[in-house]
């Protein structure tokens, strides 16, 4: 029998587009893995089971009719802060998927936003559950890691795709900023071809990723974050992997990068300041050498539901919310503690392509991918 929360949303809508099973019972089967472990994980704010099966009903039909829907009957969470109408959102139900809730997201009243909260209290890591899955989509990072679905959405501002991904053991993708804005759609999801199957839906083409070999920078700090040597060296060690299968050469120009801090605090309330245009000159500079820049995706493992402390994890990943440049985290591998560390891929605008190329390899050579290795969730 098809255990349904071990696959990806590839593997569900080929299935169900075959007929070889219903969105009917994938939905259900999916609604039952969360009765089975959000009474723990409380990474849904809102479940809608009565709309969800209705929903997986329509699908059913449409395949039935011979409409083709790319993602049909892949049940999904929604990040509370883009409700169920979102623009993303309605592409993705247009192509099968079937909404089954909301996801967990923090109050507005904490600086630090590396944690989710549902009226049950706080959205717990499948990993350890003494410690935050990350944020700001912290719930769509429990549901995908817990196997409740295989893609839940939510937004990047500043790292809040990337960081759950990495502390969850996911994928995240921030795609291009091809405005000035700081945030962007996308997903947590599974595996790599996942990634491909949601960008290309959202984007309505097909990916460019690229051809020949592929030239890489690394950075543990981007020049000016203090950053745990076991992160470090788990990512590291994730990237060496690809050196050592030939899929990227390193170059040896150095990555050093202005904290970019007050830069981002100056963009939320709609300012210009000097490190933006700095930092903007510097990664000019490293894509003109170099086709990626590697870094871990946080530079602490994820932290008890207290909070961080001095430690910012969005110290890694929010320069390239400033700069536009697509970035995206991909597992790495397990620290001591158990956890997932992530290793962060960032390239040039507009080569998701790209980084969702070199996530799949990274798959093949780690391990990683449609059997990952999942938590032992409550």
């Amino acid at each position: 029998m098809t255990s349904f929360p071990d696959l990806d949303a590839t593997a569900i809508a080929d299935l169900v587009t075959r007929r070889e099973a219903s969105a009917v019972e994938v939905v259900g089967a999916a609604l039952d893995r969360l009765t089975e472990v959000d009474g723990c994980l409380r990474a849904f704010q809102e479940v809608w089971p009565e709309r969800a099966i209705e929903s997986a009903r329509e699908v059913d039909r449409a395949v039935a009719r011979g409409d083709r829907l790319r993602m049909a009957g892949v049940p999904i969470g929604v990040k509370a802060w883009q409700r169920g109408e979102a623009p993303q959102t309605r592409r993705l139900r247009h192509e099968g998927c079937v909404v089954l809730g909301l996801t967990s997201v923090p109050l507005p009243t904490r600086d630090w936003q590396t944690w989710g909260i549902t009226d049950r209290g706080l959205t717990l890591n499948p990993w350890r559950l003494d410690r935050t899955p990350g944020g700001s989509s912290a719930g769509s990072g429990a549901a995908v890691a817990s196997g409740i679905v295989p893609l839940a959405t939510g937004s990047d501002g500043a790292g809040s795709l990337r960081i759950p991904a990495a502390w969850c053991g996911a994928i995240g993708l921030k795609p291009t900023n091809h405005t000035k804005a700081l945030a962007v759609d996308g997903a947590i999801v599974r595996t790599s071809r996942d990634a491909l199957l949601h960008s290309s839906v959202l984007n309505g083409t097909e990916l460019e990723n690229g051809h020949g070999p592929v030239r890489a920078a690394w950075s543990s700090t981007l020049g000016f974050a203090a950053v745990d040597p076991e992160q470090a060296g788990i990512a590291r060690a994730a990237a060496e992997r690809l050196r050592v299968a030939r899929v990227i050469d390193w170059g040896d120009h150095p990555v050093v990068l202005a904290d970019p801090e007050p830069a981002w605090r100056a963009a939320v309330n709609g300012r210009q300041h000097p490190v933006r245009q700095t930092n903007d000159d510097a990664l000019a500079e490293v894509f003109r050498f170099a086709d990626l820049l590697c870094t871990p995706t946080t530079p602490i493992a994820p932290h008890g539901h207290e909070g961080p402390g001095d430690a910012f994890a969005v110290a890694l990943t929010w320069a390239f919310n400033l700069s536009g440049h697509p970035a995206l985290s991909a597992p790495a591998g397990l620290a001591a503690d158990g956890t997932p560390v992530g290793l962060q891929i960032v390239a040039a605008h507009g080569r998701e392509g790209l980084l969702l190329r070199i996530a799949r390899e990274l798959e093949d050579v780690s391990g990683f991918g449609t059997s990952v290795q999942r938590p032992r969730t409550p």
